[in-house]
């Protein structure tokens, strides 16, 4: 794979995936370099003339009116850097680590930070030769910054810190990995630690993977509920496009178009027989599939959106205007435009997962399955069938009630009120990721239940016919996947898991939802 090219201001969301995931190596550009070395130039010389300049000539957050001496300025950022390494909790995997360093990097690069191109060619060093920081997950308040989350990778680039090294991921110390990948660990110098710990790196690399792996399992969604359609005997008139001309959003009618291409051709569509006859109209889980699955995905098209602006976002604090001759403290590294997407997606997505449990629920229920046995038993009574399969997505759906609480409706003061309002994004990060794997459990679900019940109408009568989608993912799952018909009762548990990792994974190279023919 061709190295990427750093210039901090091009990275897209398939660079994230690529590098974070497939490992790519990354370098920094020439024109990177060349802003770099100004934006450089002028901190040395503020440094030099004793400029007042907040985290470079004086302390940090409530210490602002500290004025530091020459001779404190290194110890300042080593002393800042260590002193953040206070996150605690579970580390975050190898991929959201990978993405932070290539997302802190990329802003670095855009040379508004004063730091020296040793900096971020370290840092990319690190990711190239899969030198990995302990990064505890909690501990965030996404203001001022990820400050305790990237303090842990700082820590490993100056050999302080944790880190696992290579494939097999052993764990040593900072020092250790560094010597153990052939790199010089950095001294840091004027402005170094408060640029490598000021922005919003954290919540982005969990919220851009969150959302990649959302977009795809938007996709799988409507796979999964094209199935259920096809199984209940579903009607398609709700999907017709008149229909959604009279109420026309882009996710509606595109999820409208899905299921009428997927289950195109199918003789269960539309199916009159002694158990649909009287049925007019369908429930809302399978009848309002355009509206619902729809919504979601205008609510991706909006996240899509805000995480294109983030990743090409300069988000420490003070930037560095070369031309203008000035370092102007703001306020880029608040994380609230994240915070707002990554509590909006994970709501979004959780509706996903309702929608799905209620097909499932449906689709195990003979009261209301048109014709298909108790809880899809071969042997009802003796055999249990896919009966707890619901009871795990109901348990999933009822969890990610608790997890779409908006993190963002909170803040609570830090650094004795001078930082008196914060975004909590990267709760809201984490909590939406732990969501779309939630989700992606609950469609997996509805995926073994639906093609049970899809072999059962084919037992029944074997002269029906799939639909065009349907044919080929039925042929993916039993036949690419082995899965087999639940014959009898058995651990159903690994089926979900396989299930659940196609869910995942399936489509990987497509990150986009707004496919080419659609824009």
């Amino acid at each position: 794979m061709k190295e990427l090219e750093l210039t901090g201001s091009s990275l897209t969301i398939e660079n994230v995936f690529s590098v974070a995931r497939d490992f790519q190596e990354v370098q920094l550009s020439s024109s990177a370099k060349k802003k770099m070395l100004a934006s450089r130039k002028w901190i040395e010389d503020a440094v030099k003339q004793n400029k007042n300049v907040y985290g470079v000539t004086t302390g940090f957050g409530a210490f602002q009116n500290v004025h530091l001496q020459q001779h404190q300025v290194e110890e300042l950022q080593r002393n800042l850097v260590l002193s953040h390494c206070a996150g605690v909790g579970e580390p975050f995997p190898d991929d959201v680590v990978r993405a932070m360093m290539l997302l802190r990097a990329n802003a670095l690069a855009a040379g508004y930070s004063g730091v020296r191109v040793e900096v971020v060619e370290t840092l990319l060093a690190m990711l190239n030769k899969q030198v990995h920081p302990v990064v505890p997950s909690k501990g965030s308040v996404g203001s001022s910054g990820d400050l305790a989350p990237l303090s842990h990778i700082a820590a490993v680039l100056i050999g302080e810190g944790w880190a696992a090294v290579g494939e097999d991921g052993e764990i040593v110390t900072g020092k250790e990995a560094l010597e153990q990948a052939k790199i010089k660990p950095l001294t840091l110098q004027a402005k170094e630690g408060l640029a490598l710990l000021n922005g919003t790196q954290a919540m982005l690399a969990v919220g851009t993977l969150a959302l990649g792996d959302a977009e795809n399992l938007f996709k799988m969604a409507n796979v999964s509920a094209s199935l259920s359609l096809e199984a209940l005997k579903g009607k398609i008139a709700p999907f017709q496009n008149n229909v959604q001309q009279l109420r026309p959003y882009i996710g509606q009618q595109l999820v409208a178009n899905v299921i009428r291409e997927f289950t195109n051709g199918s003789s269960l569509i539309d199916c009159i027989d002694d158990d649909t006859k009287d049925k007019i109209q369908d429930s809302y889980s399978l009848r309002c599939i355009p509206q619902v699955h729809g919504a979601t995905f205008d609510a991706l098209s909006y996240v899509h959106s805000i995480i294109e602006i983030e990743l090409n976002s300069v988000t420490d604090n003070p930037h560095i205007f070369v031309e203008e001759n000035e370092a102007v403290s703001a306020g880029n590294f608040h994380g609230q435009p994240i915070a707002l997407a990554m509590d909006f997606l994970k709501l979004a997505i959780a509706e996903l997962g309702n929608i799905s449990e209620r097909r499932i629920a449906k689709l195990l229920d003979k009261n209301h399955n048109n014709g298909l046995p108790a809880f899809l038993c071969v042997d009802g009574g003796v055999q249990s069938g896919l009966m707890i399969a619901q009871y795990t997505a109901a348990s999933l759906v009822s969890e990610n009630k608790v997890l779409i609480h908006p993190a963002s409706g909170d803040s609570i003061p830090t650094s004795a009120n001078q930082e008196d309002h914060n975004s909590m994004g990267t709760i809201a990060a984490r909590h939406c990721a732990e969501v779309v794997s939630n989700v992606e459990y609950i469609i997996a679900i509805e995926i073994l239940c639906a093609l049970q019940a899809i072999d059962f109408r084919l037992k029944q009568n074997p002269k029906l016919k799939l639909g065009e989608g349907t044919k080929n993912f039925h042929a993916m799952v039993r036949d690419g996947l082995g899965i087999p018909f639940v014959d009898t009762d058995r651990d159903i548990s690994f089926d979900i898991e396989t299930l659940k990792e196609m869910v995942h994974t399936i489509e990987r190279e497509f990150l986009s939802i707004i496919d080419d023919e659609n824009k």
